[in-house]
């Protein structure tokens, strides 16, 4: 369950994120990006879903400004910031962080770098700009990957 709503393995990343009370912020982001057809892929994608909140806790006209027409391509770097390639569910994030001495490196589809770590009893993800979002809701599986519903929006 996400946003009050069965999550159904058998549908893509975006047949279930739209149906998503939590997520409609970020499936509005994904339209205005262009990126419904990538994510709607074969993939397999692991996404760090920020929930409304995390985006509510941008400063404000963030939002606002990144889904202007003229901000596409600026858009659709901060989210496929939050996509990495293949498919990470919690337990292999866990072995990768234990693995590595504390710390995982995990390449975007943005082509930059988001820092997997353990603490508090929860995974934590840090963007390039240090700042730390928590995994609320982990191994949300799909037909082409998995999602992890994160508090925070990472930027690039």
């Amino acid at each position: 369950m996400v946003g009050g709503v069965a999550m159904y393995p058998s549908k893509n990343i975006i047949e279930n994120a739209v149906n998503s009370k939590n997520h409609t912020t970020l499936v509005a982001a994904v339209k205005a990006a262009g990126l419904v057809e990538t994510l709607s892929g074969a993939g397999p994608y692991t996404v760090f879903a920020p929930t409304n909140e995390a985006f509510n806790k941008l400063p404000a006209g963030t939002v606002d400004n990144l889904l202007k027409p003229e901000n596409e391509k600026v858009l659709s770097g901060v989210l496929t910031y939050h996509v990495v390639a293949g498919k990470v569910d919690a337990a292999s994030l866990k072995k990768m962080i234990k693995e590595n001495n504390g710390k995982a490196t995990l390449k975007t589809v943005q082509g930059e770098d988001l820092i997997a770590t353990w603490g508090d009893d929860k995974i934590w993800i840090t963007d390039s700009k240090g700042n730390r979002a928590s995994v609320t809701t982990g191994d949300v599986y799909q037909s082409n990957g998995v999602i992890h519903v994160i508090d925070k929006v990472l930027m690039p």
